[in-house]
């Protein structure tokens, strides 16, 4: 298989990680953010000040991107918050865990202690089972949490790691 690049976002990769967060979230099944999220609101949530974002590239072609910000402010800005994206038609190549594996260094040498990740939807279980194999833990979960496209209200975990 090719291998993945993950470089830091840079504006001209726009219009891909739209393609891919207008995908993504226009599912309603593993993001809060609303299906129908305007380009000007993703661009505000997935890019902004202080966020580290980043493209996975394979040959060239965007097919994966993830943020790490802040998961809070202040006193509690220690703890990083990230949220990854694959384009649909680019599952199950293992942009995932690459993802994963470089923002957690990432958020690592930008001095964030540890990363929680705080709405992962249950029914989600290929996330799931990779922020597993990545050493996050459920530490908590919000009983139908999430309005899920197709199945209704769903449970939401709280996953955290120490970095």
């Amino acid at each position: 298989m090719t291998p993945i690049c993950i470089r830091r976002a840079v504006p001209d990769d726009w219009p891909a990680i739209w393609r891919i967060f207008s995908a993504v979230v226009g599912a309603g099944d593993t993001y809060t953010f609303a299906p129908d999220t305007s380009e000007a609101e993703a661009r505000r949530l997935w890019i902004g000040d202080g966020y580290i974002t980043s493209v996975a590239e394979r040959e060239g072609d965007i097919v994966g991107t993830y943020l790490v910000k802040p998961n809070q402010p202040g006193l509690g800005a220690h703890v990083a918050n990230a949220g990854y994206m694959v384009r649909p038609d680019a599952f199950g190549g293992g942009i995932g865990a690459a993802l994963c594996e470089h923002s957690l260094a990432e958020a690592r040498a930008a001095g964030y202690r540890a990363m929680q990740f705080n709405a992962v939807v249950s029914t989600n279980t290929r996330a799931v089972a990779l922020w597993q194999r990545f050493g996050f833990r459920v530490i908590g979960t919000v009983p139908e949490g999430f309005r899920h496209a197709r199945l209704g209200y769903v449970d939401l975990f709280i996953m955290f790691r120490e970095l």
